[in-house]
């Protein structure tokens, strides 16, 4: 992913209109920070309770859900063969999303691709004019879509027709949200980019309901909890929790460096990795850090996946980390071979699959960090799976989109 943080505004302000078993490391050989001044214990929830992505068939954005939690309502395959692959011929480093049967995804020439989930038979496709590294929204029969080239995009999903566009001052890498409306007659679509700014467009016509300033880069998605909060941070430091009814920030909270990729939440806490190292766990309605943990110094630019006791998250230091949501402790580590820039699935059947820069897509068990399948790409993997029923989707740096589950 290209986040680089070099620009920052001062006096910002809202304005209104082939790995093997036993790569997995125990915890007892690791170590994370508690940090003072939380003051309520997060309680653990059942994994159901945390499932919000609705049809079992569509993952229809990124992380799949508003809270952008990452998890799948399905088991993860038990095996994993090649159903289908297609070939765009430029880098496909974002993610896809899926909904009715079809598949969406932009690639580093600037191109919107609609694949057939059951063949991958292309069905059309859009250009921009700048490379893509956005994860499609799909949202009420619109492909919405952030580009380089500063505009978001929404198109028909099912004809590639676009019905309006949204110019920015600079490029958009992460991929949109939504949220009601204050008035809940209609839907927001919620975006950042690097003008610094976070907006709300309504989703029908792309007309700016309001927009959000801060000091730098916005990298990630923005997430949206129960309450129609707003979390997200960038090249600030900071992460912002604004209202989605108003663009009113209420609270801002020190990250220590700046947030590379998206946080997650659940409704409570907003766990999210920075370039210092760290992986963080915040508690919303305070702003105060319940814990944060570091392992080595590398940076996370991964986007977590929220179990009902764990947070599990890729690093640059080339291993998967699952840490304990109570206290954040690490509970083991699995490692690759590549950078995990992907940000990882927690399905159903306790299955994490997530991709490696080493070229292959794994899928890891939650109960003891053990690899239960490795598909070999050949082609670092940077963007993250969407999985639904007993299928994986996801591309690659060769241009390349694969479908992989089990066999027939």
């Amino acid at each position: 992913m290209s986040h680089l943080c070099t620009a920052q505004r001062i006096g910002a302000q809202v304005s209104l209109p082939v790995r093997t078993e036993g790569n997995a490391v125990r915890a007892s050989s690791l170590h994370s920070e508690e940090a003072t001044g939380w003051k309520t214990a997060l309680h653990c929830l059942a994994l159901s309770a945390l499932i919000s992505i609705g049809n079992a068939a569509d993952w229809p954005m990124h992380r799949g859900a508003p809270s952008l939690n990452g998890l799948a309502s399905v088991p993860a395959p038990a095996s994993a063969v090649l159903k289908w692959s297609f070939m765009s011929g430029k880098p496909v480093k974002g993610g896809v999303a899926i909904a009715d049967s079809r598949v969406f995804f932009g690639d580093d020439g600037g191109v919107v691709h609609a694949l057939e989930l059951s063949t991958g038979k292309e069905l059309w496709s859009f250009k921009t004019e700048a490379a893509i590294e956005a994860t499609p929204l799909l949202l009420d029969g619109l492909c919405i879509i952030g580009s380089s080239d500063g505009f978001l995009y929404a198109l028909d999903a099912l004809s590639g027709e676009k019905k309006w566009q949204h110019k920015t001052e600079d490029k958009i890498l992460g991929g949109a949200n939504w949220a009601p409306s204050a008035d809940g007659q209609s839907k927001l679509v919620l975006f950042g980019g690097y003008d610094f700014s976070l907006y709300a467009l309504e989703a029908k016509t792309g007309l700016v309901v309001w927009k959000f300033a801060t000091d730098n880069y916005i990298n990630g998605t923005p997430a949206v909890t129960s309450n129609q909060e707003i979390i997200f941070g960038g090249c600030d430091a900071l992460l912002h929790v604004v209202m989605a009814k108003d663009g009113k920030e209420v609270r801002q909270i020190s990250a220590d460096a700046y947030i590379p990729g998206s946080a997650a939440t659940d409704g409570n806490m907003a766990y999210f990795g920075n370039h210092a190292n760290q992986v963080y766990a915040f508690d919303v309605s305070n702003g105060n850090a319940k814990w944060k943990y570091r392992d080595r110094n590398f940076p996370f630019f991964s986007s977590p996946a929220l179990g009902s006791d764990v947070v599990v998250i890729g690093g640059h230091d080339k291993r998967l980390h699952c840490i304990e949501r109570e206290t954040g402790a690490a509970r083991w580590v699995f490692a690759t071979r590549g950078k995990i820039d992907s940000s990882p699935v927690l399905c159903s059947d306790g299955g994490i699959v997530v991709g490696s820069e080493d070229g292959s897509l794994y899928c890891v068990e939650l109960a003891d960090g053990k690899e239960r399948w490795r598909y070999e790409i050949g082609s670092a993997v940077s963007g993250s799976p969407a999985v639904v029923e007993k299928t994986v989707v996801i591309g690659a740096e060769d241009g390349g989109v694969y479908c992989v589950g089990e066999k027939e």
